[in-house]
């Protein structure tokens, strides 16, 4: 065991334990193949509070739902977003919203949210719904590959919901594959950019992106529309705050992604537990035919209550976002360890949700655990925490839960989908949580 820095005398803190592993690279490859099992074993032997080296840099894990509290309530405004998420993303979806801190975020959260009030929400799922049913209508029974579709699908939404600007197949593609490639980027063993690697191929993707918004911006500033970067760009605060063009381009970069990524494997683990637990898929296929509607509206939403619980479900057990980091700004604390300034911490999102004292039989898939009669998410604030917490809760969230049951109630009155018997999906770990082979079922017409 070894110490990452020593505690100064007289405040009663404990020094952070814990091993460095291999240099640079820490223990990627164990995290990457068995985060769970990996967790665990950190857990056992350190505690909730321990470091590690993690690509070139000293990183503390903290594990369980206390240090997650202490962490996102951030009292004494000791960690910031912007340092830690800018070192895996910053390059790429420079400003986002996540990567802003204090003040400045909270003055571009407040012009935000008039981009998410409930009547913005209304007129993004109008818009949704056909474009939705439009891109299953496609989708062909026989051996069928999830994960690409829903991709394109989410991708194909958020360049019609979000950006509205009518692109022709070639331009789609090409924004599309620019933010797969800015996403995949994050987590480049090689942080520089050396042609034909990731690092190397996020930057130019972000060149095209920026060169897309910042051509349609002007037209849309002018002729503005119910999409996400008419709103933006027309987002206005009681005070009279609005965003410039380049605050307009970084938002909607950061927004595209994560719209499309998180909501992308939210819904293949999804179709995962619903392939492998046919009741459970018969029970919310069952729902959506009782709402007797094709397409649902907004007043539906709350009626799909087999759908949101196993979609709770479904973030516990794969969560889109598998770790939260921050960056002390100053000498600050985690129950009762000493974290000096300038030191990396994550909390464990993904792993946070398999903890023995928090969820009985963890792996099992249960959406019933957050059923009324047991939620079991509320034995802690923090339990549960696929959207983050405190001022940098995901600004979306109600937009995604809104996506994801548009979505899925008119697969589910389309389709039925199968895994073999014994069938266990392979994750891969090396960015977000995705099906390597994926996910491929056998997908059926319903009658």
């Amino acid at each position: 065991m070894a110490l990452l820095a020593p505690a100064p005398e007289g405040t009663g803190l404990k020094p952070v334990p814990g091993e460095p592993g291999l240099p640079y690279l820490g223990f990627i490859l164990q995290q990457t193949r068995d985060p769970v099992g990996f967790a665990k074993g950190r857990r056992a032997k350190f505690g909730d509070v321990s470091w590690n080296n993690f690509l070139g840099r000293r990183v503390v894990t903290l594990q369980g739902p206390e240090a997650v509290r202490e962490v996102l309530a951030n009292k004494d405004k000791a960690f910031a977003n912007g340092p830690a998420w800018g070192f895996f993303i910053g390059p790429f979806f420079e400003r986002g919203i996540m990567l802003l801190d204090f003040d400045e975020h909270l003055h571009h959260r407040r012009i935000m949210q008039q981009a998410f009030t409930r009547d913005r929400l209304v007129s993004y799922l109008d818009m949704m719904a056909p474009e939705v049913a439009r891109g299953i209508a496609g989708w062909r029974p026989g051996p069928f590959e999830v994960l690409p579709h829903m991709k394109k699908l989410t991708l194909d939404l958020a360049l019609e919901v979000f950006v509205g600007v009518q692109l022709d197949p070639r331009e789609r593609d090409e924004v599309n594959t620019a933010f797969v490639d800015a996403v995949r980027a994050g987590l480049s063993i090689v942080r520089f950019p050396v042609p034909g690697l990731r690092w190397s191929r996020g930057l130019k993707a972000r060149k095209k992106l920026e060169s897309f918004f910042y051509r349609n911006i002007a037209a849309k500033r002018a002729e503005g529309g119910d999409d996400l970067f008419a709103a933006l760009c027309a987002a206005e605060t009681d005070d009279g705050h609005r965003f410039s063009d380049a605050d307009v381009v970084n938002h909607m970069i950061f927004a595209l992604m994560a719209a499309h990524d998180t909501t992308t494997i939210t819904m293949t683990s999804m179709a995962y537990y619903l392939a492998k637990h046919p009741e459970w898929q018969e029970r919310c296929r069952a729902q959506s035919r009782a709402l007797g509607k094709d397409r649902v509206e907004f007043a539906d939403l709350d009626a799909l209550t087999d759908l949101d619980l196993v979609m709770k479900e479904a973030l516990r057990l794969c969560s889109p976002v598998p770790g939260l980091p921050r960056v002390a700004v100053k000498d600050t604390q985690v129950l009762g360890f000493h974290i000096p300034e300038g030191t990396m911490v994550n909390l464990a999102t993904f792993t946070n949700h398999y903890i023995d004292e928090f969820w009985p039989d963890p792996q099992r898939f249960d959406p019933e655990r957050f059923a009324p009669d047991r939620r079991e998410d509320k034995v802690h604030q923090y339990a549960w925490h696929p959207f983050g917490g405190g001022v940098h809760k995901c600004i979306g969230l109600y937009f995604a839960g809104m996506q994801v049951k548009s979505i899925l109630h008119q697969v589910l009155l389309n389709y039925s989908w199968s895994v073999p018997d014994g069938y266990t999906w392979p994750l891969d770990m090396t960015t977000l949580p995705v099906p390597k082979d994926g996910l491929p079922v056998k997908l059926e017409r319903v009658l």
